[in-house]
């Protein structure tokens, strides 16, 4: 059995796992991360970083990396498929507040990408690649995780505790009796991805924006090489309807219409949860990301939670290894990440959905008004990006005792 007693266990080499480890090691700390893939998958998942996460990863240098790979969007909008531009909203009225007033458009991999780099240089972070956590179990003494390789072959890591920073279908989550509290949104959001360019055909388009219609919701965001558009989709389709060129085609070009068909890089759909752990920690086991808490993606709130979760939950672990009291910590932990989940990225996420599919006249009126009124007013704008931005949730959390 590979044992030391000051490491940590980390189930999941993703970008919160190895944020975990990444800020782990920043305090001296060694960790193992143990991750299933064989490698970094480049997929098109998560693409948006907010201010504050911007702020966090600049204590581990990969700041500057991901803003010179991503594109620096300082507004982002909603439209609406008959008005056209609703509200534009302007990330420079946090200029005083963060070091970055603007999202960041950067795909979650490249990332994980400069992360595993820095990984491949530190002593203090084991990272292991195509292996799948088997076995977990803890008692006074720590916890252990068994492992099983490619080859079938098994090892045994013993360490202080285990973090799991493994997904929706979490082993370390499972080992626990943890719940995953919630429901799950009727229909699939069918994401496609085409290098058109949006910006030149559709009049005052930012480079995030949300449009509402009562039919069929739209979000266009822009990666540095592509333009990734997402549509609610009926989960009774068949793989065949959902991925059909021509009718990908035809939903692209009711948004846009323009000469000749549009050429789909990539296409994907998946089911969307909004679920929360009823616990984060359990005894030496903890929750971060994905495996604590699930959420539709319109916000870019799901990521840079993960991202929160896990540079706050060093900060406990740090302190626990200096000395403080490992139950205290861990339950300041939950009550900090859990209570700002379910207040404002639970709540703030739904309602963007709410927003996005509102179907009266009386209601897309009501939204349209007060996002117009938002603007228009200094106090009440500066505000809504506080919050839109994942600033004043940090702040709230960084108020719980």
């Amino acid at each position: 059995m590979t044992s030391n007693t000051d490491t940590v266990l980390i189930v999941g080499g993703g970008p919160v796992g190895l944020v975990l480890a990444s800020f782990l090691s920043l305090h001296g700390i060694p960790s193992s991360v143990f991750e299933r893939s064989e490698g970094i998958p480049k997929d098109l998942r998560a693409s948006t970083f907010h201010p504050p996460t911007l702020d966090m990863l600049e204590q581990i240098g990969v700041t500057k990396t991901l803003v010179n790979q991503g594109l620096i969007c300082p507004t982002w909008q909603f439209r609406d498929r008959q008005e056209g531009e609703v509200a534009t909203f302007d990330l420079s009225l946090l200029k005083n507040e963060t070091n970055h007033p603007y999202r960041l458009q950067c795909e979650q991999w490249k990332l994980a990408t400069a992360l595993d780099a820095l990984a491949d240089t530190d002593d203090a972070i084991d990272l292991n690649y195509a292996v799948e956590v088997i076995d977990i179990a803890q008692d006074d003494g720590g916890a252990s995780l068994t492992v099983q390789h490619a080859d079938g072959s098994k090892s045994h890591h013993h360490g202080r505790y285990v973090i799991g920073a493994d997904g929706a279908n979490s082993v370390v989550r499972k080992s626990t009796g943890i719940r995953l509290e919630g429901t799950t949104i009727p229909e699939l959001f069918l994401t496609m991805s085409t290098d058109y360019r949006f910006e030149d055909a559709i009049p005052n388009l930012a480079n995030i924006a949300y449009i509402t219609d009562p039919d069929e919701w739209v979000v266009l965001l822009r990666t540095p090489t592509l333009w990734r558009i997402m549509v609610p989709t009926d989960p009774d389709a068949s793989e065949a309807d959902m991925y059909d060129k021509i009718k990908q085609d035809a939903r692209i070009q009711a948004l846009c219409p323009k000469d000749g068909i549009y050429e789909i890089e990539h296409s994907t759909a998946y089911r969307v949860q909004q679920r929360v752990a009823n616990r984060y920690f359990s005894g030496r086991a903890l929750l971060a990301g994905d495996s604590a808490h699930l959420n539709n993606p319109l916000g870019g709130m799901g990521l840079n939670g993960g991202v929160h979760d896990a540079i706050n939950l060093v900060d406990k672990i740090r302190k626990i290894y200096d000395g403080a009291e490992a139950e205290s910590m861990f339950g300041l932990y939950e009550r900090q990440r859990r209570q700002v989940c379910i207040d404002t990225v639970q709540q703030q996420s739904i309602r963007n959905r709410k927003m996005m599919a509102a179907k009266t006249p009386q209601e897309r009126k009501l939204f349209h008004d007060d996002m117009r009124a938002v603007v228009a007013d200094v106090k009440r704008h500066h505000e809504f990006v506080l919050k839109s931005s994942m600033i004043a949730s940090l702040r709230d959390a960084e108020a719980i005792n």
